[in-house]
């Protein structure tokens, strides 16, 4: 089987036959098949068994970061020409604070609900008014899936789009709060059942899935200062228009609009970021499920904006296509369910939706 690798140009990589890999290394670029699905991720630190992995895969080389970009002063300098540094880097410092928030959670059965306030307050609010966050949130994108990582992510998401339905600042801030705790439930998973997809999940397993979402109203509904909003979240961002979600099967206004607005931005999250054992898809795949969910399972005084917002944040943004071309995205037809137009070069305009056999397959290529 042929395997292909993530172009990640303008940094110092070295090319490693696998058995000569020792743990410890980390890779640079991404690990992905034929059928587009991550075998690894970048940045990940190697360890005895994801090599043996590679072996029996018959990936012959990868690409590992040498001495020189894992050394300070690489860092330093690569920082000074990063221009989503700044946010990175700052997401990456709230990462410990959210691990902190859902670890108590998970032990004391309830969240610190302070802790979380001035998280949001204080970081996520002015993280989701930056200009280029559609961007600086795709950039993290093949970091850990973990439940803390998606959900700042997701509440920062939340944020924009609280901005583009122009929610007042402190209706926005509630809602980011409610955006990072809404799996707050899943600290009550099993190692077991946290290690897995739930794409793949049956029986059992579904059964205890859906059960976070319980779990989570459980646990913030004893907080008398969270707002009715906060505490619905948890139960109720997967519960969909047309009655189709769950627990309960709600519907339309039964469904609090802090909900339906996660909703979108759970579901955008987990289309775009990069797991393990999952098909790598574009902004675009998110897109297009949202957009085709719009009317029924969605709530669309959410989608609409959202799409609209959202497909200007790409327009001038490189793309490559299936056909083995690359091109700039120039405009969309009036439709919210219409797909780019990509210009390849000067006189050619690829029309997405005339050319229904040519797809995106990367967003940002480098």
């Amino acid at each position: 089987m042929e395997f292909s690798i993530d172009n990640k140009g303008g940094i110092t990589l070295k090319a490693v036959l696998v058995e000569d890999l020792k743990p410890g290394m980390t890779l640079a670029r991404t690990i992905i098949n034929n059928d587009m699905v991550v075998v690894l991720s970048e940045n990940t630190l190697l360890t005895k068994a994801h090599i043996t992995r590679l072996g029996f895969l018959d990936i012959p080389t990868v690409y590992v970061k040498d001495e020189y970009e894992l050394s300070s002063n690489y860092q330093n300098v690569a920082a000074m020409f990063n221009p989503s540094n700044a946010f990175v880097t700052e997401y990456k410092e709230v990462i410990y604070t959210a691990q902190e928030i859902f670890d108590a959670a998970a032990k004391e059965g309830k969240a610190p609900v302070k802790k979380a306030e001035t998280l949001v307050r204080e970081s996520l609010v002015p993280m989701a008014q930056q200009s280029g966050v559609i961007d600086y949130l795709l950039e993290l994108n093949h970091l850990a899936t973990d439940v803390y990582n998606h959900s700042l992510r997701v509440s920062i998401l939340s944020g924009v789009i609280g901005k583009w339905i122009h929610y007042e600042k402190e209706k926005i801030q509630d809602l980011i709060l409610a955006g990072f705790l809404h799996d707050i439930g899943k600290t009550k998973f099993t190692e077991r059942l946290l290690e897995k997809q739930v794409e793949f999940l049956k029986g059992e397993d579904l059964e205890a899935y859906m059960q976070h979402t319980m779990e989570g109203h459980h646990i913030l509904s004893a907080n008398p200062e969270l707002s009715e909003g906060v505490k619905l979240t948890p139960l109720q961002h997967h519960e969909r228009m047309d009655g189709s979600g769950f627990p309960f099967n709600s519907t339309g206004k039964d469904i609090h609009e802090y909900a339906r607005v996660i909703a979108v931005a759970d579901i955008y999250d987990n289309i775009t970021t990069e797991r393990e054992g999952c098909k790598k898809e574009t902004p675009f795949a998110a897109i297009s499920r949202i957009t085709a969910d719009m009317y029924t399972k969605l709530d669309p005084n959410v989608c609409v904006p959202f799409l609209t917002h959202i497909k200007e944040a790409f327009l001038g943004s490189r793309v490559a296509l299936s056909n083995g071309l690359q091109g700039t995205i120039v405009r969309y037809t009036n439709d919210y369910a219409a797909e780019p137009m990509i210009r390849v070069s000067q006189d050619t305009i690829i029309d997405l939706n005339t050319q229904k056999d040519i797809t995106i397959i990367e967003y940002n290529p480098k």
